[in-house]
């Protein structure tokens, strides 16, 4: 058996997002059918149905934006039966084109609340790791000559799941949200380029897999539970000793901040014969710094 990456990202519009933030969680292949089983149970429990028979997926602008906090507090909380209830009468007016009722935005609202709490307890409860890397927003284009190299946050970002996979002694695979094909083809390039063309690459493929694969998102449980750790990260997750301290979203790092401290990956990195801690998430500045050729 092994270990699956399922990986996305948030803020890559460079719009809106304090960050620009790629990674994902890790499972091994032994949890993924629990897993699934979870989320599935949970979305009902939550919701009274299952997202995708109305044509969404649980994604963390969608279960955590400013609006469903505000539709969850504006009322006592509901109670399961009641919740789940108007929470569907709620999808199901989205697909007549009606306005919900106040008590229906309400239940939506605690659902939402409810199922991504519920994620981060699925994730302990299957012994899932949160891998991840950021870099500022609008970090600007890449310098003349590195466009055909992986960008440092990336570098980190796979070798802390090697250091993961080194320490569970089992192969990992990359699982990716498949997203816009040029930019696909563009990633999976600099990947193959990295495995095959750097020392430190060619070393790493003993334990990763270096050929990912593509899934759809809302076809992928573990994808969506990845977004949502992803989104905390981008708004509820701060290093200030090490730079990473934009303004972020206290309702967010309050409640999510403490799951992705625990979920993330700890353990020992090595390089230039000194052994360090090491985590899953990690901040970098200048992803276009020098790195090994």
């Amino acid at each position: 058996m092994s270990y699956l990456l399922f990986m996305d990202e948030s803020g890559h519009d460079h719009r809106t997002m304090p960050y620009e933030v790629r990674g994902g969680i890790a499972l091994h292949a032994g949890e993924l059918w629990p897993f699934i089983q979870s989320m599935r149970e949970s979305e009902e429990a939550a919701f009274g149905a299952h997202l995708s028979d109305y044509g969404s997926e649980l994604k963390g602008y969608k279960l955590l934006d400013k609006k469903r906090f505000a539709w969850a507090a504006q009322d006592a909380t509901l109670d399961d039966v009641a919740r789940r209830k108007h929470a569907l009468s709620f999808l199901n007016r989205g697909v007549r084109r009606e306005s919900p009722t106040r008590v229906e935005f309400t239940a939506f609202g605690q659902g939402c609340m409810l199922m991504a709490q519920s994620v981060f307890r699925i994730l302990r409860d299957h012994d899932a790791t949160v891998f991840a890397c950021a870099v500022p927003r609008g970090i600007g284009r890449r310098p003349p000559g590195s466009t055909e190299l992986l960008r440092k946050d990336h570098v980190f970002l796979l070798e802390r799941y090697f250091y993961f996979l080194e320490e569970k002694r089992d192969h990992g695979l990359l699982v990716m949200d498949q997203s816009e094909k040029k930019a696909d083809r563009q990633f999976v390039s600099l990947l193959r380029r990295y495995f095959t063309l750097t020392n430190t690459g060619r070393y790493r493929t003993v334990w990763i897999v270096p050929a990912p694969l593509f899934v759809s998102s809302d076809m992928s449980y573990p994808i969506q539970a990845a977004d949502v750790c992803i989104y905390c990260i981008n708004w509820g997750f701060r290093m200030p000793a090490r730079g990473m301290s934009a303004e972020g979203r206290p309702e967010i790092g309050q409640e999510y901040g403490p799951w992705l401290a625990q979920l993330q990956f700890k353990g020992q990195g090595y390089r230039d014969g000194r052994v360090y801690d090491t985590y899953g998430i990690v901040y970098v500045p200048d992803p276009y710094t020098a790195r090994e050729a």
